[in-house]
């Protein structure tokens, strides 16, 4: 099963101290944890979507997929100042079968990557996994993407919602459905992933998988990079 990181913004609020897929995390560059944590989970083939400041990210994941004994593909976005749902879009190619969809700057416990590949999708779907503890002292509740749910279906998701039930964790698994998906939101001007998978939860094809006590971080900010730290030195993710 292929792995899509998409890695091609801007990443402002960290952009002072690095090209955010390659802020230095405990020796490792962000965007090598989240590789190397999608490996311990099985996962040998990653596509990487990439767009500004590109070619210092695509030199850096030749050699580290070299010395990790990965394959990496490169995507380049050169649209990389619109919504993410464009990088995901412009990987379309590759994609033919379900694959996992994650960020670059999303750290996740490998098990949640293992027991998500075991979720089935709905039938030209996706499933996204997500986090039902709302009172998650590591979840930033100004910038999460927040999900109301039922019966193990999505209802509505985004970052305004009044009311919701849990978290959306950046990790998805997902069929080649969310690019018809994609090109519904982007024709009704949409760009974003968060837009086809509301678009796929209209359909009854948008899924939920609890993480449980599971861990993972948004490493988007200073504080965030702070907390990531001191939970893998910890060695609690």
């Amino acid at each position: 099963m292929k792995c899509v990181i998409v890695a091609a913004g801007q990443g402002a609020r960290l952009h002072d101290v690095e090209l955010k897929p390659l802020v230095p995390l405990l020796g490792m560059a962000l965007i090598e944890h989240v590789i190397s944590r999608a490996h311990a989970a099985g996962i040998t083939d990653f596509v990487v979507v990439s767009g500004f400041r590109g070619g210092e990210l695509r030199a850096r994941l030749d050699v580290f997929a070299a010395r990790q004994g990965v394959q990496v593909r490169h995507v380049v976005n050169d649209e990389w100042h619109r919504a993410n749902g464009v990088s995901l879009w412009k990987a379309r190619p590759l994609l033919g079968e379900p694959f996992v969809l994650t960020m670059c700057d999303h750290v996740v416990d490998p098990a949640i990557l293992r027991a998500l590949i075991d979720a089935p999708p709905p039938a030209g779907g996706a499933v996204l996994a997500v986090d039902r503890r709302l009172d998650n002292p590591l979840v930033d509740l100004d910038d999460v993407t927040r999900v109301q749910s039922r019966d193990g279906r999505i209802e509505r998701i985004g970052k305004l919602l009044p009311e919701y039930d849990c978290f959306d964790t950046g990790v998805f698994l997902c069929t080649p459905g969310i690019f018809d998906a994609l090109q519904a939101s982007q024709a009704a001007g949409e760009d974003s992933i968060t837009a086809a998978m509301n678009v796929l939860a209209r359909q009854g094809r948008a899924g939920v998988f609890d993480i449980g006590g599971r861990l993972w971080i948004d490493v988007d900010d200073l504080a965030s990079l702070g907390k990531a730290t001191a939970l893998l030195q910890s060695g609690r993710l």
